[in-house]
C-alpha cells in the first residue's frame, strides 16, 4: 500500500492539497474545495492505506471506486505524453547485422538481401488500454500495444523489455525538434484506429482466456447440477404418471392431472433456472483507452531488399539498442504475432501466413492487403486474419 499512498499524496499535492504522512499507512489531508467536492471529504481528512486504521480514518484501497474517483482529479492529464531516450556516445550497433536479420526475418516464399544500416531516431507509439470483463465474476487488467511509426512494425514483442528498461531510467527528456523531425510524420488518428481495430480485441481475448475457462467450468458445473436435480424430479413424476395410465375412476383422473401439472411445472422451473444461468454468466467486456506514450528512441535502421519472383521491394527494420533486439518485420495484413511473413505477387505486401489463405468460398488464395474486403474472384467477404 505504500506505493498507492505515495501516488495519492503526489496527486493531491498537485491539486493544491496540503498533505502530511503519519506513520507508514496514513495521510492527513487539508483539502481545497475542488478535492472536497470531487471526493466527498471534509476539509481536514485522514486517509488510511492498509494496516490497522483509526476510527476517524477513511480507508483507501484498490477495491471499490477509489481509482475512478482519483481519475476524476486527473482529468485528461497524463493520457498523452512524449519522452526521448538519449545516448551520450552515439547509437550502439549490432555486431553482426546479417545475424540480426536472419533471426528477425522468415520469408517462406521470398528472399532478402541486406543493403545497409543507418543510425537514426524513431517514434514508438505505446498505447495502454484497460479492460473489464463482467460475468458471475469480474476481471480487470491492462494491455499494452506498440508500433514503430517509422517502419510501421508492431513492436508488442519488445514492449515487456522496453517498459522494464524505461522504468529504470530516472531521467525524462522532452524530445527536441530535431529528433521529432528525424522520426518522420506522426500517424493520423485514422491510421491508428485502423491498426488497432483487430489488435485490441485479440489481445484482450488472450488476456481474459484464463478467466473465460474458469467461467465456463463454473457454468458447466451449475448447469449439470440444475439439470441433474430437475431430471430426477421429472423421471420420478413421469414414472408415477405411467403407473396411472391404466387406472380408472375419478381419483385416478385427478392423480393423472396432478402429475401432468407437476411435470409441466418441473419443465417450466428447469427452463427458468437455465435462463437465470444465462443471465448470471452473460459476459460483458468493455475496453477503454487509458494512455499513450510517444517514445523517441535511437535505433539502427536496416535496409532490406525483398525479392519475390521478378519483383523487388525495399523495406526497413529497426534494431533497438535499449533491448538489444530487432523488431518483427512489417505486417500489412494480420496481427503480426510472429516473424513469419508471406510476400504477395502483385504489390509485394508482407502479410501473416493467414493473410494469403485461400478464399473459404471459391478456394482462390489472395492477399488480404491487396483485397481487404472481399475475394477478387467470387466477391466473398474477407475475414480478418
Amino acid at each position: 500500500m505504500s506505493e498507492l499512498r505515495e501516488v495519492v499524496a503526489d496527486l493531491l499535492e498537485r491539486r493544491g492539497a496540503a498533505v502530511e504522512a503519519i506513520g507508514s499507512h496514513q495521510l492527513t489531508v487539508l483539502a481545497p474545495a475542488e478535492i472536497r467536492k470531487s471526493m466527498g471529504w471534509p476539509e481536514l481528512a485522514r486517509l488510511g492505506f492498509g494496516g490497522k486504521q483509526s476510527r476517524e480514518s477513511i480507508a483507501v484501497g484498490l477495491e471499490g471506486d477509489w481509482l475512478d474517483r482519483f481519475a476524476t482529479l486527473l482529468g485528461d492529464e497524463g493520457r498523452w505524453s512524449e519522452r526521448e531516450v538519449r545516448y551520450a556516445n552515439g547509437v550502439p550497433a549490432p555486431a553482426d547485422p546479417l545475424q540480426v536479420l536472419d533471426r528477425a526475418l522468415d520469408l517462406p516464399n521470398a528472399i532478402w538481401r541486406f543493403r545497409g544500416m543507418t543510425a537514426t531516431s524513431t517514434r514508438c507509439l505505446i498505447l495502454t488500454f484497460r479492460y473489464t470483463a463482467m460475468s458471475d465474476d469480474k476481471r480487470e487488467g491492462l494491455v499494452w500495444l506498440g508500433f514503430n511509426t517509422g517502419t510501421g512494425a508492431i513492436i508488442n514483442g519488445l514492449l515487456p523489455q522496453l517498459r522494464q528498461v524505461l522504468a529504470q531510467m530516472p531521467d525524462w527528456h522532452v524530445p527536441d525538434q530535431g529528433t521529432v523531425l528525424a522520426a518522420g510524420p506522426r500517424w493520423t488518428s485514422a491510421v491508428i484506429e485502423a491498426r488497432l481495430r483487430a489488435l485490441v480485441g485479440q489481445h484482450v481475448r488472450d488476456e481474459i482466456e484464463p478467466f473465460l475457462r474458469a467461467m465456463r467450468r463454473r457454468l458447466v458445473r451449475d448447469r449439470d447440477r440444475v439439470h441433474g436435480f430437475h431430471d430426477e424430479l421429472h423421471r420420478a413424476s413421469t414414472k408415477r404418471l405411467a403407473a396411472l395410465a391404466n387406472a380408472k375412476g375419478e381419483r385416478a383422473e385427478a392423480d393423472r392431472l396432478r402429475e401432468t401439472m407437476r411435470v409441466q411445472a418441473i419443465e417450466r422451473e428447469h427452463r427458468a433456472k437455465l435462463d437465470d444461468l444465462r443471465r448470471n454468466y452473460a459476459l460483458h467486456v468493455t475496453v477503454e483507452w487509458v494512455q499513450a506514450l510517444e517514445l523517441y528512441v535511437p535505433v539502427q535502421r536496416l535496409d532490406v531488399l525483398i525479392r519475390r519472383r521478378k519483383g523487388e521491394r525495399l523495406i526497413q527494420l529497426d534494431w533497438h539498442p535499449l533491448v538489444k533486439a530487432a523488431e518483427s518485420p512489417l505486417c500489412e495484413a494480420g496481427r503480426g504475432r510472429n516473424r513469419a511473413r508471406l510476400v504477395c505477387d502483385d504489390e509485394l505486401h508482407l502479410t501473416e501466413l493467414d493473410g494469403q489463405a485461400p478464399c473459404s468460398a471459391c478456394g482462390k488464395a489472395y492477399c488480404r492487403a491487396c483485397f481487404p474486403t472481399a475475394c477478387p474472384r467470387c466477391g466473398h467477404g474477407s475475414v480478418a486474419p
